[in-house]
């Protein structure tokens, strides 16, 4: 990298699983013993105790959070099958989400659970949550709106819920869509600045429509605790390598949006209910067939649509030495036709047994 050329941005990575009874493939209770199986690594609660949590530090280089990401998985995936559970990396549970789940006991989850009534009692939504840090909270809300026609196509290239209460959704991300039921939902409207965004966080709060200012479920946001902005769209990925790779395609994406706010390019504009179909058909369609073309509106294949992605970000990437990691990442997935495809077929071929393995196989091929 050049001397003159900014380093780019830190990131990282939540990534949340679901634990599964290895027999039945249910959501089962085992956090508790999962952390105390896991000392010294990054594992925590969720709002189900059938749910667990990581993340990496901050990162500078791909290989950070791939080394993070992966031996956590690792350690993770043998302490859960030996407490006869499975490590599942997917954005719902294939079975048994109609059953309430059992609160992790905590202040804040109880709040939730009071105040959201009947929406979270089967909230089994598991996520895969990306961070990337931006020099101020105005900086931040700009990059929303610079981004914002190449959301869909990050809905498409993680979508990985395509089953529900035993059956297929019809939706390669039906978790996705469980997320619009939420007060402050969806891709967030333009804001002047991040005082404009903090007015309208504040106003849903003093109305009663949000707890507080931390549960704003926007897809996208500004941290509360960290400079950071925070993508939130992701469905959990089968393996710890899917979440990097999509975590280096956003921070690329930031990456490019800072320099076009520095060099003053003009903040394109989307509206908003465009944007919003263009989410419901990505979430639809995942990768098998066509997604909305950022610049024309008009139907283009998914993949013709992912290559124009890579494409506008190849020099944030390439800078970063990413490159070839999301190139990678985009071939496999070009190959395999997504993580929402390969859960289809194994629940075609062998039911929630191969399903099971699939999900098991992932979790243990580390990044």
């Amino acid at each position: 990298m050049a001397a003159d050329t900014p380093a780019p941005p830190r990131f990282g990575v939540e990534e949340e699983y679901l634990l599964l009874d290895a027999q039945t493939g249910l959501p089962r209770d085992g956090a508790d013993g999962m952390i105390a199986a896991l000392p010294g690594l990054r594992a925590e609660h969720e709002y189900f105790h059938s749910q667990l949590e990581t993340a990496t530090p901050p990162c500078s280089a791909a290989a950070e959070a791939f080394d993070s990401l992966a031996e956590f998985r690792t350690a993770a995936s043998r302490a859960a099958t030996e407490q006869g559970l499975v490590l599942a990396g997917t954005g719902l549970p294939p079975l048994g989400g109609d059953a309430a789940g059992r609160v992790t006991d905590n202040e804040r989850y109880r709040d939730i659970d009071r105040t959201m009534r009947g929406m979270v009692h089967r909230y089994y939504s598991t996520g895969t949550h990306v961070h990337v840090e931006v020099p101020s909270r105005d900086a931040g809300v700009e990059v929303f709106a610079r981004i914002a026609r190449w959301s869909p196509a990050l809905v498409a290239l993680t979508s990985n819920s395509p089953l529900w209460l035993g059956d297929d959704s019809g939706y390669a991300s039906w978790r996705y869509l469980q997320l619009q039921q939420w007060p402050s939902s969806g891709y967030p409207p333009h804001f002047a600045d991040a005082a404009a965004y903090d007015d309208v966080v504040q106003q849903l709060v003093r109305a009663g429509a949000l707890l507080d200012t931390a549960l704003v479920n926007w897809s996208i946001r500004l941290s509360e605790r960290f400079p950071t902005i925070e993508l939130r769209t992701a469905d959990a990925q089968l393996e710890s390598g899917d979440a990097v790779g999509f975590a280096l395609v956003f921070r690329a994406l930031v990456d490019r949006a800072l320099r076009e706010r520095e060099a003053g390019v003009p903040v394109p504009e989307q509206q908003r209910d465009v944007l919003r179909g263009a989410h419901w058909l990505a979430a639809r369609n995942g990768l098998s067939s066509d997604l909305m073309d950022p610049a024309s509106g008009s139907p283009k294949p998914a993949f013709d649509v992912i290559d124009d992605l890579v494409e506008h970000v190849a020099d944030s990437l390439d800078a970063a030495g990413d490159l070839g990691h999301v190139q990678r990442l985009v071939e496999r997935r070009r190959g395999d036709g997504g993580a929402a495809a390969l859960q289809l077929r194994a629940w075609s071929a062998g039911g929630i047994g191969a399903l099971l393995d699939l999900y098991r196989d992932a979790s243990e091929a580390g990044a």
